[in-house]
C-alpha cells in the first residue's frame, strides 16, 4: 500500500538527519521508499519557541502494518537523538504517519489518517510534492493549503537531499 511520512528535524545538522532518516526507512524491510518532498524551512509550531524546522514529505509503499512501521519510526527516532519531553518541542528528528493506503485507524498510540493534516502547511505543502491523487479526505490539496492560513510560514529550501 501507498503511504506518506512527514519528517522533521530542529536540532542538531537537520539536514544530515532528514537524509539518514530517509535512508534508514528505505533501509527498513517492506519498505520502499518511492519519491520525496523537496525540503521546506518552516516556523516552528505550537507554543514553545525554537529554531525553526527543516521538513520534507515521503511517499513510500509498505505492506507493513500501521503498528509495526510506527514502532520502526520510533526506534529510527530514538537512534538519531528523539527525546519525548516536550509536547510540541524541539526534536532531532519526528517522524509521522500521514496516510497509509485507505487504512482509517484511531488508537491510543496512532491515528491515520494523521489528526492534523489539514492544519499543518508544513506538512501539506511538502505532501503536495509526492502525493499523487486529486483529494485528500474530501478537498483538492491547495484548498486544504489556503485554509490553514499559514502558507507565508513554510519556505523551500535551498538546501538538497
Amino acid at each position: 500500500m501507498i503511504g506518506y511520512l512527514a519528517l522533521g528535524s530542529n536540532q542538531g545538522n537537520s539536514l544530515e538527519i532528514l537524509v539518514g532518516a530517509r535512508k534508514r526507512l528505505a533501509e527498513l524491510p517492506q519498505v520502499q521508499v518511492l519519491a520525496s518532498s523537496f525540503l521546506y524551512e518552516t516556523d516552528p509550531y505550537g507554543p514553545v519557541a525554537q529554531d525553526d524546522f527543516l521538513n520534507a514529505v515521503l511517499r513510500i509503499e509498505t505492506d507493513l502494518e500501521p503498528e509495526v512501521l510506527l514502532a520502526q519510526i520510533h526506534q529510527i527516532e530514538a537512534d538519531f537523538g528523539r527525546v519525548r519531553d516536550v509536547h510540541w518541542g524541539p526534536r532531532t528528528l519526528d517522524i509521522d504517519i500521514l496516510l497509509l493506503g485507505d487504512i482509517k485507524l484511531e488508537t491510543p498510540s496512532l491515528t491515520i489518517p494523521h489528526v492534523e493534516i489539514t492544519k499543518r502547511a508544513f506538512v501539506l505543502i511538502p505532501l503536495a510534492d509526492v502525493y499523487q491523487e486529486e483529494f485528500l479526505l474530501g478537498k483538492r490539496l491547495d484548498q486544504w493549503i489556503e485554509e490553514t492560513g499559514d502558507r507565508q510560514s513554510v519556505r523551500l529550501s535551498e538546501k538538497v537531499w
